[in-house]
């Protein structure tokens, strides 16, 4: 085998795994390059593997192979009215990476920016997948319409496996109307636990917030997001700002979109220091951010997710001891990867079962073997 491989066929992606598990030759698989690895083995580049193979906007179902850029994705729906629900994160401002998005990078890693609180994940956009196993076999499951949930859990599986499990080729989407209007309401100058009390209030009203997030620090802002139709996006701005009048004056932002820089946490682009992304429950969030101190926390998913940057000695895991979730570390130098390592510890249990899976789909070890605490092995 060469050093490195660039199929641009599923057939040639399951012929090199093929060949790599007979010899137990580890792969690297790599998309678009936008995102920190550190994984041993030869480069099996999907980035050949691209196109839209179907799409239906009627169906609102899209179908498309795994090295496909995100941005040809975006484009193609943009023009349809209509967009990937669940707001994917782009890497490339915290990683400082010159790569290309693509379709299969975004699945592997399960991205999902602020909608996900209306919407879902990622995964739950997700409705059919074909990738290459770690034998080198082709497996499809799910399907390309909506109604169609046939071996949905696997399918779930796949979006956050890091390339683990297998090697995807081509996934389905369930897409979405592009909101006709969208309406960003702040709320200054509150303090942390008082912002995420505001978060919470709006969330539980029925006026259907699509993002939440607090920006913390001398200009301290707490937004919430509507979308939808315009009388409708006009009607609930009235409902909700009146709702939330105890927290203070709301007003209405004009002017730049400040999702995407929440959405990718482009504060701390550039900045020294360690980035951690942490899971919690919401009202876990502003608690948990003080804990922190004096870390720099970005309060997105109404708190329930933090971007964190912190001095690389700063032990994140030790912080949340006796709150529920878990922190990944998204950039770092090699000595606080080594230190901390990039992925939460599984309670034993589930370690137990996440490496159940890696033995069953990928007997040889051969698939970024060190990712996500997935090892080399060799069959017997």
């Amino acid at each position: 085998m060469s050093t490195e491989h660039r199929p641009v066929s599923e057939e040639e992606v399951a012929a090199v795994v093929g060949v790599a598990a007979a010899r137990r030759e580890g792969l690297a698989i790599r998309g678009g390059g936008t995102r920190e690895t550190a994984v041993a083995g030869m480069p099996l580049d999907v980035s050949g593997l691209t196109g839209i193979t179907l799409y239906e906007p009627g169906a609102l179902t899209l179908v498309v192979r795994a090295g496909t850029p995100l941005a040809e994705v975006e484009t193609a729906l943009a023009a349809e009215g209509q967009l990937l629900p669940f707001e994917p994160w782009d890497a490339r401002p915290l990683t400082g990476s010159n790569g290309v998005p693509t379709v299969g990078g975004m699945v592997a890693v399960n991205a999902s920016g602020p909608r996900r609180i209306q919407a879902g994940a990622c995964r739950d956009s997700l409705i059919g997948v074909r990738f290459v196993d770690g034998a080198g076999a082709v497996v499809k499951n799910g399907g390309r319409v909506m109604k169609n949930v046939t071996g949905l859990d696997l399918v779930k599986l796949m979006a956050g496996s890091h390339g683990t499990l297998g090697v995807l080729t081509e996934l389905a989407f369930r897409v979405l109307p592009r909101p006709e209007a969208t309406a960003t309401l702040v709320l200054d100058g509150l303090d942390a636990a008082t912002a995420g009390r505001a978060l919470t209030a709006a969330m539980s009203t029925p006026y259907q917030v699509t993002a939440a997030a607090h920006l913390p620090g001398l200009e301290a802002r707490t937004l919430l997001r509507l979308e939808g139709f315009e009388g409708s996006v006009a009607h609930r701005v009235r409902a909700l700002t009146h709702a939330l009048g105890a927290f203070g004056d709301v007003r209405v932002e004009v002017g730049a979109d400040p999702w995407a820089g929440i959405r990718d946490a482009t504060a701390f682009a550039g900045r020294a220091g360690a980035v951690w992304r942490v899971s919690v429950r919401p009202t876990d969030g502003p608690a948990l951010g003080a804990q922190l101190e004096p870390a720099e926390v970005i309060y997105d998913w109404a708190g329930g997710l933090l971007w964190v940057l912190a001095p690389e000695e700063l032990d994140v895991r030790k912080a949340m001891a006796g709150v529920a979730g878990h922190a990944t570390l998204v950039r770092g130098s090699p000595e606080a990867k080594a230190r901390w390592g990039v992925f939460h510890p599984e309670p034993p249990a589930v370690a137990a079962l996440s490496a159940g899976l890696r033995v069953r789909f990928d007997p040889a070890g051969i698939l970024n073997p060190g990712r996500m605490g997935a090892t080399e092995r060799v069959v017997v």
